[in-house]
């Protein structure tokens, strides 16, 4: 039986990883999934957060997701996302700054519509601001 999953993570813009695990574990709709080979097959919508890899070795690869789509087969992950971004790229102040304009942009909105999507981005930047705070929290005991 194979050890391994491959692992694929897509956004919009790009391929942001592609390479084998042993373990891959991410924000679901439901909950926090973990994902080992042989893992049942399914289709999951995904929140905005971390999605980490694990490799062969033991390193870990942290990837933020601002929500997607996750297809799991027996020995292969996939995630297609938006936006994802590689969590060494990840910038704390400027996630920070970006969540302060849609505040503003929030008290100036009236239509329905228009509150619902900057509800959804800001969102999406809170999970962005913590992702890039775990990380720098992370970086700082070792």
């Amino acid at each position: 039986m194979a050890t391994l999953l491959k692992v694929d993570v897509v956004s919009a813009e790009a391929s942001i990883f592609s390479g084998e695990a042993k373990f891959v574990s991410l924000p679901g709709e439901s909950g926090e999934l973990g994902v080992l080979p042989g893992h049942t097959p399914l289709i999951s919508k995904i929140r905005p957060g971390t999605l980490k890899i694990v490799r062969e070795d033991g390193t870990e690869e942290l990837v933020f997701v601002a929500g997607g789509i996750l297809e799991v087969q027996p020995f292969g992950v996939t995630v297609l996302s938006d936006t994802a971004i590689r969590a060494a790229d990840l910038d704390e102040a400027k996630a920070e700054k970006a969540r302060q304009q849609a505040l503003e942009a929030l008290e100036s909105a009236h239509d329905k519509q228009d509150i619902a999507a900057v509800e959804a981005e800001l969102a999406m930047l809170a999970a962005q601001v913590a992702a890039a705070r775990r990380l720098a929290n992370m970086k700082n005991r070792h």
